[in-house]
């Protein structure tokens, strides 16, 4: 290199590199696209981009169907984008398409958060951002058509009797740790989440479940943005592509606990029990050649044991990779889970 200023101080695989000057160079990521006022050609789906807050700034890509008639409500989905905390954007093109297809299946109004990203904004951040936002949907419930900072297609369309919260892989993360925190505190106007979408979801832990346990067997892949990686079992579970992901993004060299950290691990020693969940419905999906199908098979065996009293579901999509839905969404196996979603929304 040639000076200190941009020597590389870490990087993950090819994706993201900090350098000891304190910036970052995202070396992966789908272009981001404008949104679509008038209605998306192939779709029919109307979308625009709008300021939820100024400090710290968060911000949203809204999406809206065609409307049958003036007085319809419709369901509202609160979304947050994977991609490891730290890449991609709700204004992408892979996450702007994506929406469009699930609207126009779903009949929902949809609000994809853009949250801030990690190692410039390390963890909590996007947990805080993803929080705000929801509160700042759910207060739409009860406000004047003339209020500041509030949306007409929100006030005018959205149903907030049908709250839901979903997102993949980090952001299936996040709404499950949105959904904890639901179950503990109250949201503005004391809305209730009805249901909420965990798909190829990012949790992990210190110790090795299912086909994780095996060192001789090739990790299923790990698919971010158009890059597929898989885990070298020589290195061992500690240097594991998701573990590298959580020392990347936290806002400590190891987040208290570690991979047990209760954001990560759900079932980690510190980890409260998944009966607190905040919501009704619970829908999670897994990938069969997803490194992270295991934690998601977990996961819906601890709801299952926790006692939660809600109606949970499970869908698996077998041979296929982390979030093959929205990076090849004409698949007939990615149309089915587009519809599947769609029907747990309905």
């Amino acid at each position: 290199m040639g000076s200190a200023a941009k020597e590389i101080a870490s990087e993950l695989f090819q994706l993201i590199r900090v350098y000891k000057d304190g910036s970052v160079e995202r070396l992966e990521g789908s272009p981001y696209v404008p949104p679509s006022p008038n209605p998306d050609p192939q779709t029919g789906i109307s979308s625009k981009d709008i300021t939820i807050s100024e400090n710290p700034k968060v911000s949203a890509r809204l999406y809206l169907p065609k409307i049958q008639q003036h007085d319809q409500k419709l369901p509202i989905l609160v979304y947050f984008h994977g991609s490891a905390f730290c890449l991609a954007s709700a204004f992408s093109f892979l996450y702007h398409r994506y929406m469009n297809l699930l609207v126009s299946q779903a009949n929902v109004v949809v609000v994809s958060v853009e949250y801030r990203l990690a190692p410039e904004h390390p963890l909590p951040a996007a947990y805080d951002d993803c929080w705000t936002a929801l509160n700042w949907v759910a207060s739409h419930s009860s406000a004047a058509k003339n209020e500041p900072n509030k949306d007409p297609w929100l006030l005018n369309y959205g149903d907030f009797n049908r709250l839901y919260i979903g997102g993949d892989s980090a952001g299936g993360n996040i709404a499950h740790n949105i959904a904890m925190r639901a179950g503990s505190e109250n949201l503005e106007d004391n809305v209730k989440i009805l249901g909420t979408l965990i798909c190829h979801s990012y949790f992990w832990g210190s110790k090795p479940v299912g086909s994780e346990n095996d060192p001789n067997k090739s990790k299923p892949y790990v698919t971010l943005e158009s890059k597929s990686f898989a885990s070298d079992p020589s290195l061992g579970h500690e240097k594991s592509f998701p573990s590298l992901v959580w020392s990347l993004v936290n806002m400590y060299p190891s987040a208290p606990g570690g991979l047990d950290n209760p954001m990560l691990n759900p079932e980690g020693p510190e980890a409260p029990s998944l009966a607190g969940l905040g919501c009704s419905r619970l829908l999670i999906v897994v990938a069969g050649e997803d490194e992270l199908r295991d934690r998601g098979v977990r996961y819906h065996e601890l709801v299952k044991e926790s006692g939660w009293k809600g109606e949970s579901d499970f869908h698996e999509d077998e041979g296929e990779v982390h979030g093959f839905h929205a990076l090849n969404p004409d698949t007939v196996k990615a149309k089915n889970l587009i519809k599947r979603i769609a029907s747990f929304l309905k």
